[in-house]
């Protein structure tokens, strides 16, 4: 009964992409599963692109199939070699390999062919209206279109038109082809749906051998088809696009893939519409595609998410049938709980005020041995160096505190981490009557392992002034101040909402070890938040970018 009892709690567990995947495993509608994850190489890839190929990629794993990574690159303008490049490097990034490396543009031969299929066979016509013309003809959602006055042009004219447009013969924009369906059909994408345009210009793969590029809705199908691609899994906006997906490949009576959909990914306070992120870069609103403020997956691993914290995330977010709008606090807990279990902890004080200690033996240095992980006690540990002249934050020192305040204040006792216990005896202020030194005395006898333990309610952290390093500290916060992005209100400026403080700058002084630091990952400066050497960091110069604070109000 337990066995059973667990089987059914699984099968209640799977998504809605699952149960289909299960489903046409077990009636033999397929043996394995193909999926394919098939970005446009004309951008970097955003968290939403993260939670696609988690989806791809994990459904592949799970059900012991496969999946492709395929670059639909049918638009030389837009694309480029780079774009390729950090996509592949994403990917891997995220923990994921691909069984083929495809492209569009490998099937551009086949491609042809099944349009001249598609013109022999009286579904598809070579159309000279303009751009503006073949849209005014579409007609309206209650209204039929109209059919262009090219749309009965014989089988062998439109062969040869289409052979002279693939020759070069023509200008760009001045013929089209289009398949043939039905001018009065309530979906608009069988208003005889462009095929082919011309675009005379230099492909990163094919160079000048193509002058006339597929479009999406003739190539994605027919590419699926190729590489049997069994769920050709897409986000929701395309469920329109389904239909005609299945006619092109029902006409053609090739291998039957098909596609389902899923919501995609809305994240609050930013924008993923790449047009608006390559806006941002080119204008120099953010310092470039992988600024650690956008949503780019380039952005976020410099910010220093892990690959962990993300697949975490997309897990959490699910898989929906309709839009969601998720919290960013959401990922920033997934960041949080990875963090928490793996990163390395060191002492940084970025707002410092001295304490020196009156009793300590002058030009005297003493090691303390401190974990890296407070949750792995038996693990590596760090050496950290104790003098008497150390920096404190300010903000750990009060000298009217109120009640239940239990770090450092006149005549009251703290723990320095790790070390031992002091008390303050004086405060030295400048003119201003601002705080410059705290003196205090050290209690040898409270030194942690020796002696008889004394405890004390107050533990606060702090770095030796002669073995402090200084850092450069880039502090980041939300890119815009409006939440929902996606529905800013008509004729405002998405720009309008950008956040002003959505990067500050601070520094820090931090114990030596951090900077031997070979983890790879955001370490957890003590009491404070999750950072992330950046790559702009010299030996001479460190540089740490904030990751997440190290508490929050979110709960999951």
């Amino acid at each position: 009964m337990e066995e059973a009892n667990k089987e059914v709690a699984e099968i209640r567990n799977l998504n809605f992409l699952e149960e289909i995947i299960e489903s046409d495993l077990a009636s033999g509608k397929c043996e394995s599963i193909m999926t394919r994850f098939p970005p446009e190489p004309n951008g970097y890839l955003h968290i939403g692109h993260a939670k696609s190929i988690c989806l791809n990629f994990g459904l592949a794993k799970k059900y012991g199939g496969k999946t492709n990574l395929r670059f639909d690159d049918t638009n030389p303008v837009k694309e480029d070699t780079e774009y390729v490049d950090s996509i592949k490097e994403d990917i891997k990034w995220l923990g994921f390999e691909w069984e083929n490396e495809r492209y569009a543009s490998d099937y551009f031969d086949q491609l042809y062919e099944w349009a001249e299929e598609l013109i022999r066979k009286g579904l598809a016509y070579v159309d000279d209206q303009t751009q503006e013309e073949i849209r005014a003809g579409r007609g309206t959602v209650q209204t039929p279109g109209v059919e262009s006055p090219y749309r009965n042009r014989s089988v062998e004219e439109n062969l040869k038109l289409f052979r002279e447009m693939k020759a070069g013969k023509y200008a760009d924009g001045e013929k089209v082809l289009r398949a043939k369906i039905d001018m009065a059909h309530p979906n608009m994408l069988f208003r005889d749906p462009l095929m082919y345009r011309i675009i005379h210009a230099h492909h990163h793969r094919t160079g000048d051998k193509w002058c006339i590029y597929p479009m999406y809705d003739f190539a994605h199908g027919q590419c699926d088809s190729i590489e049997h691609i069994t769920h050709s899994i897409c986000t929701l906006e395309f469920d329109v696009h389904r239909p005609l997906y299945d006619w092109f490949i029902e006409k053609l009576g090739i291998f039957p893939s098909h596609q389902y959909e899923f919501a995609r990914l809305n994240l609050t306070y930013t924008v993923m519409s790449k047009r608006k992120l390559l806006e941002l870069v080119k204008n120099g609103f953010v310092s470039g595609w992988d600024d650690p403020r956008m949503p780019t997956i380039c952005g976020i691993r410099r910010r220093g998410y892990t690959p962990e914290s993300i697949r975490m995330f997309a897990e959490k977010v699910g898989v929906a049938k309709r839009e969601q709008l998720i919290d960013l606090q959401l990922l920033e807990w997934c960041a949080r709980q990875d963090l928490n279990e793996r990163s390395n902890r060191y002492m940084v004080v970025q707002d410092p005020v001295k304490l020196t200690i009156t009793n300590w033996e002058p030009g005297k240095v003493e090691w303390f041995d401190a974990p890296l992980n407070p949750a792995d006690p038996e693990g590596p540990s760090r050496k950290v160096p104790f003098t008497g002249e150390v920096y404190i934050e300010r903000a750990d020192f009060m000298e009217e505190p109120p009640k239940k305040y239990f770090r450092l204040k006149p005549d009251g006792e703290v723990r320095l981490k790790y070390t031992y216990i002091v008390k303050c005896q004086e405060v030295v202020k400048d003119a201003e009557g601002n705080i410059t030194e705290i003196r205090c005395t050290y209690d040898p006898s409270s030194k942690p392992g020796a002696g008889e333990w004394r405890s004390v309610k107050g533990t606060i952290h702090w770095v030796s002034v002669d073995h402090a390093k200084e850092l450069e500290l880039r502090i980041y916060d939300k890119l815009f101040t409006e939440p929902q992005m996606g529905s800013i209100p008509e004729g405002k400026d998405y720009k309008e909402y950008l956040n002003p403080e959505s990067l500050t700058y601070g520094k820090g002084y931090a114990e030596p070890a951090l900077l031997e630091d070979r983890s790879g990952i955001a370490v957890q400066f003590e009491r404070t938040g999750y950072f992330f050497k950046d790559p702009d960091s010299t030996p001479e110069h460190p540089v740490f970018n904030k990751t997440v604070s190290l508490k929050d109000s979110f709960k999951f």
